[in-house]
């Protein structure tokens, strides 16, 4: 039986133990270098793009000569305005890599000692930098689009004869959402979160090549899409795979969100729920990388990620 990937040598290329036996200034070195890539990690003004500085002796900064302003390794990333040292920073991307099914904020804040609300946010910075930076394009080739449903659970009365059927609308708490996937076979998925699954007809002709063949289930809302691709159809009440034409791709999507959002962080709010059905994408489909090059490509992604207008001052505009 051939061995699985995630328990293969090629799969384990980063070392926890290695980034936290870094100095500050080793680990300063390391991100300015994913930053700054075109310079080889030398600084570059993120005011008006001049290279040449001064060094301060004082603080780990440094001074721009064109404009005078004074800035750091994480100056305009979505890090500005750090408190946590860069060692920390790193160490926290990488131990959110290694969590197969995601990684909670409350077991960051014990693994770094920091606090709770620290470690949501930068979990939350590392989400939306991984998102920004993935690979944008049309979808092609064979493309699989599905819906599954999240949120507003309804705990079922304690005696049967008082229990409703909670698929039923009637019986829902109104914070369900739907999660819709988009995901080509053999690459990128796209996700967007709305009110019914009939919404993903508009994602698929938004992300979708004229010329891709979608594969959907026999939901009738699908139907449309007919008029503008080819389309095959599978029912699940017959089979999960027939002549081609499957959504198990996207069915697999789904059960990683599930495992994240049952074993991991037992509640996902529905405002955050974007966030954590990109990340659950991008794990999906770089589920066969090594984690050390994982690490590379989320840790890039913060470093080139302009300060977060969401995230930066998160608590403090929440405030009272």
């Amino acid at each position: 039986m051939a061995q699985h990937f995630l328990l293969s040598p090629k799969a384990k290329t980063l070392s926890l133990v290695k980034i936290m036996r870094m100095s500050e200034e080793e680990a300063q070195g390391a991100f300015a270098s994913l930053r700054w890539t075109e310079t080889e990690g030398e600084p570059i003004c993120p005011e008006c793009g001049c290279v040449e500085h001064y060094n301060l002796k004082t603080r780990p900064v440094w001074k721009c000569k064109g404009c005078g302003k004074q800035f750091s390794v994480t100056s305009g990333t979505t890090f500005h305005s750090r408190k946590m040292a860069v060692r920390d920073i790193l160490a926290a991307i990488a131990v959110f890599i290694n969590g197969a099914k995601g990684y909670s904020a409350l077991q960051l804040s014990r693994d770094l000692s920091v606090d709770y609300k620290t470690a949501f946010v930068l979990l939350h910075k590392v989400r939306e930098a991984i998102e920004a930076a993935r690979e944008a394009g049309a979808l092609k080739g064979d493309v699989e689009v599905d819906g599954a449903y999240f949120g507003g659970y309804v705990k079922p009365a304690n005696e049967s004869a008082d229990r409703k059927d909670r698929r039923k609308r009637l019986h829902q708490s109104g914070k369900r959402q739907v999660v819709i996937a988009v995901r080509q076979r053999g690459g990128r998925t796209v996700t967007r979160v709305g009110q019914s699954e009939a919404e993903g007809i508009a994602v698929v002709h938004a992300s979708v090549e004229r010329g891709a063949t979608v594969h959907a289930d026999e939901a009738s809302h699908w139907d449309r899409l007919a008029a503008a691709f080819p389309i095959k159809r599978i029912n699940h009440k017959e089979a999960y795979s027939r002549d081609g034409a499957c959504t198990n791709q996207a069915e697999s999507f789904f059960s990683r969100l599930r495992r994240a959002e049952i074993g991991t962080h037992h509640h996902i709010a529905g405002k955050y729920l974007h966030a954590y059905a990109a990340e659950m994408a991008w794990r999906e489909d770089n589920n066969r990388v090594a984690n050390g090059t994982q690490f590379t490509m989320a840790s890039a992604a913060t470093a080139t990620a302009p300060q977060s207008a969401r995230w930066c001052g998160y608590w403090q505009r929440r405030a009272g």
